[in-house]
């Protein structure tokens, strides 16, 4: 995971994000001509991600507009780029395997449409619950994938999220911030019996593909679960103050 340095805005986030984009550009994408041999449950399972991937973001945008922040702004449509990047690549890794794209999923409608209910800190929120979600699906796939070619595109999306996950984390810590310690302590809380709930759902429709990978439903459930307080601290707790730095540093 590449760290980023926090110097009290998102110049620094924007940065990251573009010469993230420089250095996949200069890399290029995987060697999709040489194929790829999917277990029919895995590619199942790889659409509907993909589905999740491809979404058009506008409503997030427009949020981060009406913020106030351009930088911040400027940083969420860089973040969006790359999660566009991330629904072509499963697109081009199921072609590989010939299979196609799925028009639309029921898990994503519903996703979309509670996401669209409220303002951004309640749009982050869920956002959260997806990307957490993401970091252990894609590392079963990049684990326990018998096909190359998905194996590495899993490693790169998963190395794109590993960066995501922080970068929201810093600005929902902003948003809860406001609040006194005990309505911060609830949001986060509701979060992740949220997210909990998200991971058994996913795990029962992604059990064949889970299973696949060698990964059982009880396991990527109780990982995603483990893995939400550690993320619900890193959004809830306030930022301490700015020690003086000396001259020169």
């Amino acid at each position: 995971m590449n760290a980023i340095k926090d110097d009290g805005g998102y110049e620094a986030w924007v940065r990251g994000f573009e010469a993230e984009r420089e250095r996949r550009a200069a890399v290029g994408d995987p060697d999709w001509d040489r194929g790829a041999v999917l277990d029919p449950a895995l590619v199942r399972s790889l659409q509907r991600f993909q589905v999740g991937e491809d979404g058009d973001g506008l409503t997030l945008m427009g949020k981060a507009d009406r913020a106030g922040d351009p930088v911040y702004a400027q940083a969420i449509r860089l973040f969006e780029a790359e999660e566009h990047n991330h629904a072509r690549m499963l697109a081009l890794l199921l072609a590989a395997g010939g299979a196609g794209t799925l028009d639309g999923h029921w898990s994503d409608a519903v996703f979309v449409r509670l996401r669209r209910l409220r303002g951004l800190r309640v749009e982050l929120l869920l956002l959260m619950t997806a990307e957490a979600v993401a970091l252990r699906y894609y590392r079963a796939v990049r684990d326990g994938a018998p096909d190359p070619l998905a194996a590495e595109v899993a490693g790169r999306i998963l190395a794109d999220e590993e960066r995501h996950v922080p970068f929201h984390c810093r600005r929902l810590r902003e948003a809860l911030a406001p609040l006194p310690a005990p309505a911060r302590r609830g949001a986060t809380l509701v979060w992740q019996a949220l997210l909990a709930g998200t991971a058994v759902v996913v795990a029962a429709d992604h059990g064949p593909a889970l299973r696949h990978l060698g990964v059982r439903r009880r396991r990527f459930t109780a990982d995603v679960i483990r893995s939400s307080g550690p993320l619900a601290r890193a959004m809830s707790t306030a930022p301490a103050p700015a020690a003086s730095s000396p001259a020169g540093v």
